[in-house]
C-alpha cells in the first residue's frame, strides 16, 4: 500500500511472546465474571463456541488474532525502558475495550458473522451480547483503577470510539453529493476515533505504564495516525477484500452505503468515472451487479490509489514520531509497519 518502502514482516516470536503474557491475564479477567457472562465473553474473545467448544477463526486472543492493540502497549513500555509485564494492565485493558466495541458493531451493524463465525448476538441473542459486552467494558476498566495515567488514556479513548462511532454511523443516512456530503475531513476525524482512539491509548498507556509519562502525549498522536492508516485499510478490504479471508461478503461497505475513504476520495476527483460512480450510488449499490459497477468506478476514478496514498501518510507520520523519540524501537516499529499491508 505504499511504494517505495520495504515494510518489515511481523516478528512472530514477538507477537507470540505478548501473547503467552496476555491470554491468562484475559483469562483471570474473565473469570470474575458470572459463569454465563464468561461464556460469553470467551467467546467474544475467540475462545470456544456457543456450546462451549475451541473452534478456529476467531478474532481475539484466543483465537488467532493479532492482538494488535496490546502487543503495541507491551512494545511501547519495552521501548521506553520498562517491561511487558509492566504494561500488562493496559494491554488487557485495550483488547477489552476492543472486543467490546466489536461486539456492540456486529449488533449496530446487524452483522451476522465475525471471523468465519456467528457475531456474539447471532449465537445468544442480542439481550445477552449487550450485557456481554457491557461486562467487557466494566472489566477493562477496572484492570487500570490502580493506574491513573493509563486510565486517563483509556478514558480519552472511550469517549473518542464513541464519538467516532457515532460519526460513521451517521454518515450512513447521508447522500453521497451535494451540501451533506460526507468529506475527507470529517472521514478522517471519524477514523481517528473510532480506530485510531484505541491504538494512541494502547500506545500511551503502554509508555505511561513503562515508566515515560512525559512521552505518552506523543505516543498518543503515534496512534491516532496508526489507526487513521488502520481504518483506511480496512475500507480497502471491505470493498476489494477476498471473503474467504476477511469474513465478510464481497462489496459488503458499497452495499450498506458506507462513506469510506476510496469512495469519497474518487468522487471528490470528479471526472467521468466519478460521474458515472455518483450515479450508481444515487440509485443503491445493494444488488451484486451494482456494487461490482461501483467499486470498479471507484478504481478507475483513482479513488483505491488516494486512499492507499493517504494511508500511507498517515503510517509515515506514526512511524517517523518513533523514528525521533524511540529510535530503538524495532519490534515496535515493524509491528506498526504492518498495519496497513493487511489481507484480513
Amino acid at each position: 500500500m505504499h511504494p517505495g518502502r520495504t515494510t518489515p514482516r511481523r516478528d512472530d516470536d514477538v507477537i507470540a511472546r505478548c501473547r503467552a503474557l496476555l491470554e491468562p491475564a484475559l483469562r483471570e479477567a474473565v473469570s470474575e465474571l458470572h459463569p454465563w457472562g464468561a461464556r460469553m465473553a470467551a467467546f467474544a474473545l475467540g475462545w470456544p463456541d456457543a456450546e462451549g467448544h475451541v473452534r478456529g477463526g476467531g478474532g481475539g486472543a484466543g483465537g488467532g488474532g493479532k492482538i494488535l492493540r496490546p502487543a503495541i502497549a507491551m512494545l511501547s513500555a519495552e521501548a521506553v525502558g520498562g517491561t511487558a509485564e509492566q504494561a500488562l494492565p493496559g494491554a488487557v485493558a485495550v483488547e477489552l475495550v476492543h472486543a467490546f466495541s466489536l461486539v456492540h458493531d456486529d449488533i449496530i451493524d446487524r452483522d451476522e458473522q465475525r471471523r468465519h463465525r456467528d457475531a456474539l448476538w447471532k449465537a445468544y441473542g442480542v439481550g445477552p451480547a449487550v450485557l456481554a459486552g457491557d461486562s467487557l467494558l466494566a472489566l477493562a476498566v477496572s484492570r487500570l483503577s490502580g493506574h491513573a495515567e493509563a486510565m486517563r488514556h483509556l478514558s480519552a479513548a472511550l469517549t473518542e470510539l464513541v464519538q467516532g462511532q457515532t460519526a460513521d454511523m451517521t454518515f450512513e443516512t447521508r447522500p453521497w453529493t451535494g451540501p451533506e456530503e460526507v468529506t475527507v475531513e470529517e472521514y478522517t476525524r471519524m477514523a481517528a476515533g473510532k480506530t485510531g482512539s484505541l491504538l494512541a491509548a494502547a500506545a500511551a498507556a503502554g509508555t505511561a505504564l513503562g515508566g515515560a509519562p512525559a512521552l505518552s502525549g506523543r505516543m498518543w498522536g503515534m496512534g491516532l495516525d496508526l489507526g487513521i492508516a488502520f481504518q483506511i485499510a480496512d475500507d480497502v478490504l471491505g470493498i476489494w477484500g477476498d471473503p474467504r479471508v476477511t469474513g465478510k461478503p464481497v462489496h459488503s461497505d458499497l452495499r450498506r452505503d458506507k462513506k469510506t475513504l476510496p469512495v469519497l476520495a474518487a468522487l471528490a476527483v470528479g471526472g467521468p468515472a466519478a460521474e458515472e460512480l455518483s450515479e450508481v450510488l444515487a440509485k443503491g449499490a445493494g444488488d451484486e451487479e451494482s456494487a461490482r459497477r461501483a467499486a470498479r468506478l471507484v478504481e478507475e476514478a483513482g479513488g483505491r490509489a488516494l486512499a492507499e496514498e493517504v494511508a500511507d501518510r498517515h503510517l509515515s507520520a506514526a512511524l517517523a514520531v518513533m523514528d525521533e523519540h524511540l529510535p530503538g524501537a524495532a519490534a515496535l516499529r515493524a509491528l506498526c509497519a504492518s498495519v496497513t499491508n493487511r489481507t484480513h
